[in-house]
């Protein structure tokens, strides 16, 4: 079974002595449960592995009794400590509560539970964890699947990855793209939106929200003003409500929108959005195009590439606490511009849809980034940079 590198830090974490729980959180279907239960299948301690969803009623109060059922177990075959591991946790009403009171009643008693909480929710995860948990936990963030995981996991090449994107589940069924679609619709993106989203934030105007999606999947890599998507768009609001939701969609790591590089903040948030998908799985869903098709036509192959390396730089960027950018300015641009610290670096990308404009000189002239970075013809072959993270090019 194929191990992602999240695996070793948690087991490396349950091996150290009672400390703060570990949230495990991520977009929907990258594998956050089975890696919880391969590292549960690795350590040495004994354990208990629950998911919410066995709660009557779903009722909050099951927390308490699970958590004294592992109490119970302890004591009765002398454990000097357990795992606790409760899925789908989101699924409770006030679960942080319950999850808080037990977890400083094991303080005060010196019992030594270590706790795994996670969920299909990232969004009703955070939510959580902000209400009353605040320095008891730390988060484990599982993204997308890279490249280098989907070829090692499923002999996926490279042109299948920009396509196809990174969603194990969708793997079986590359060679039945209606299949390979409606997996991705019915099983990621309605219970993203459905589930994750419209359950957890304050949205008023729902079909919008999904109009945003689908609109900003279609133009991923695309820059899209909020004047210029509220014409797009049936019942669109103000540009308040545009940029709200927008940020509740980059929340669930389904869809971003990159701001223009600027030397001060208030230029960076007054910018107009570029749209970017945290998965190019999303946008070959929604943009309905076959493969054959874009693979064949060299201008909308490069869309897709453009979008697949600002995904792959969204994925990174929590991982390794970077920001992304992009930056233009009158008919010059830069795709991406990576900032860590003081520190950027400029990424462009050559490909069927243009050559490389002058924008990366007046950049490098005018900013000084740490590197300049081209991407596929006469430069990094997208292989090779896809096979990395961007913060090795910072050394």
């Amino acid at each position: 079974m194929f191990v992602r590198s999240e695996y070793q830090t948690l087991l490396a974490r349950m091996q150290e002595p009672r400390g703060y729980m570990q949230v495990i959180m991520g977009p929907r279907q990258v594998g956050k449960s089975t890696m919880v239960a391969q590292v549960l299948d690795a350590v040495q301690q004994p354990f208990l592995s629950v998911s919410a969803e066995e709660a009557p009623n779903s009722d909050p109060k099951w927390i308490s009794s699970v958590w004294m059922q592992v109490r119970q177990l302890m004591h009765l075959h002398n454990y000097d400590e357990m795992i606790l591991s409760i899925d789908e946790i989101h699924k409770l009403p006030n679960w942080s509560e319950f999850v808080k009171a037990e977890y400083d009643r094991d303080t005060r008693e010196s019992i030594k539970i270590k706790v795994i909480l996670l969920g299909s929710s990232r969004l009703m995860i955070m939510d959580g964890l902000t209400e009353s948990l605040a320095g008891r936990f730390e988060v484990i963030e599982m993204g997308h699947w890279s490249y280098l995981e989907m070829k090692e996991a499923f002999g996926f090449n490279l042109e299948q990855y920009i396509y196809y994107g990174g969603y194990p589940g969708g793997a079986r069924f590359v060679n039945n793209e209606s299949r390979w679609r409606q997996y991705i619709k019915e099983s990621i993106i309605e219970p993203a939106i459905s589930q994750d989203v419209l359950l957890t934030k304050r949205i008023y105007k729902p079909a919008l929200l999904r109009q945003l999606f689908d609109l900003g999947c279609i133009y991923s890599g695309e820059l899209l003003s909020n004047n210029k998507i509220m014409g797009m768009l049936q019942d669109a609001g103000n540009s308040d409500t545009i940029t709200t939701y927008l940020r509740v969609l980059n929340e669930s790591r389904m869809l971003g929108g990159l701001r223009k590089y600027a030397a001060d903040e208030a230029r960076k948030y007054m910018s107009i959005p570029k749209y970017q998908v945290w998965n190019n799985a999303l946008l070959s869903a929604q943009k309905g195009s076959k493969f054959a098709n874009v693979f064949t036509n060299s201008e909308l192959w490069g869309h897709w590439v453009e979008s697949a390396i600002g995904a792959w730089l969204l994925s990174g960027s929590r991982e390794y606490d970077y920001d992304v950018f992009y930056w233009r300015d009158k008919n010059e641009e830069v795709d991406f511009i990576v900032q860590m610290g003081n520190r950027v670096i400029a990424v462009e990308v050559k490909s069927g849809r243009r050559k490389t404009n002058s924008g990366i000189y007046t950049f490098e002239n005018k900013f000084h980034p740490a590197h300049t970075i081209i991407v596929g013809t006469g430069g990094i072959p997208i292989s090779d940079l896809l096979s990395h993270n961007i913060t090795e090019f910072f050394a």
